[in-house]
C-alpha cells in the first residue's frame, strides 16, 4: 500500500458508492479499501473490503489492521449516517421527542463517526496528508435553525460538527498536512431522503453520482489551514 489509497468507510450507501466508483475513474491506480457492515462487491483488483459493525472493539480492531495505510491515505471518507427508519421519523414538535430514537440517530450520527475520528486520528502523524470527510447537514447548523423540528437529527448532526471541530484543533498540531471536512450533500435521492422528496424544488433533487463528482471535486481542492471546512455542495461555507 502507498500513499495513492482512498478509504471510505460506511460505503453501504448510495452517495457512498456513487463516490466509490467516480473515485476509481479519476485515480484507477489507486487503491481502494471499503468498509460497512455488509459484504461489498469488488469493483477492481485493487479494491479491498472489511466488514464492520461499528461497535468500538470492531473499528479499533480494523484501523489497528489498516494501521500503516491510515497514516499515509491520500483522502479517508466517512458515510455512516440515519434520519428514520420504521419504528421513527424527524419530530415536528416537542411531544415527539423519543428518547429510543435520539439514542439510535445519536449512535449512528455522533458516536459511530466519532469512534473512526478517535481510531483514525490516533494513526496520523506529522508526514500524514490527508483529507477527512464526514457527511454532515445544513440542519446541523446553530445560526441556520429557523424552522425547528428534527431535534434528534439536527442534534446528532450538530454533536458531529463539534466533534469534528474539535479533532480539527488537535490534528493542527499533531498531523498538520490532514484537513477535516463537513460535507452537506444537498437533498439526494436515497432511501434517507425518500420521505422527504416532495416539498424539494425543481433541480434541487441530486443524484447520487452527482454528489460524487461534486464531492471528489470539492476534497482536491481544500486548503490545509489547520480549520475545518463545513461546506455544501457548491463547495459554499455554511454558518455554524
Amino acid at each position: 500500500m502507498t500513499d495513492n489509497t482512498i478509504i471510505i468507510i460506511g460505503a453501504g450507501g448510495s452517495i457512498a458508492n456513487a463516490f466509490l466508483r467516480e473515485q476509481h475513474n479519476r485515480f484507477p491506480a489507486h487503491n481502494l479499501i471499503t468498509i460497512s457492515r455488509n459484504v461489498h462487491d469488488k469493483i477492481a483488483d485493487n479494491h479491498q473490503h472489511f466488514q464492520c459493525d461499528n461497535s468500538e472493539q470492531q473499528i479499533q480492531a480494523v484501523t489497528q489492521s489498516l494501521s500503516s495505510v491510515v497514516k499515509t491515505a491520500q483522502s479517508i471518507t466517512v458515510f455512516n449516517g440515519q434520519l428514520h427508519n420504521e419504528a421513527f421519523s424527524p419530530e415536528k414538535r416537542l411531544e415527539d421527542i423519543n428518547e429510543h430514537y435520539l439514542s439510535w440517530i445519536l449512535k449512528a450520527n455522533t458516536i459511530t463517526p466519532m469512534l473512526w475520528l478517535k481510531y483514525i486520528g490516533q494513526r496520523l502523524g506529522p508526514k500524514s496528508r490527508c483529507v477527512i470527510t464526514f457527511l454532515s447537514a445544513r440542519v446541523a447548523s446553530i445560526d441556520d435553525n429557523e424552522l425547528g423540528g428534527w431535534y434528534a437529527y439536527r442534534a446528532s448532526k450538530a454533536g458531529l460538527n463539534m466533534a469534528v471541530k474539535t479533532a480539527s484543533i488537535e490534528l493542527a498540531r499533531r498531523a498538520k498536512y490532514c484537513k477535516c471536512v463537513l460535507f452537506h450533500p444537498g437533498t439526494t435521492d436515497t432511501n434517507l431522503s425518500k420521505p422527504f422528496q416532495k416539498n424539494v424544488p425543481e433541480g434541487k433533487l441530486f443524484t447520487p453520482n452527482f454528489v460524487a463528482q461534486q464531492l471528489s471535486t470539492l476534497i482536491t481542492t481544500r486548503d490545509i489551514n489547520g480549520q475545518v471546512d463545513y461546506i455544501d455542495w457548491q463547495g459554499k461555507a455554511i454558518n455554524w
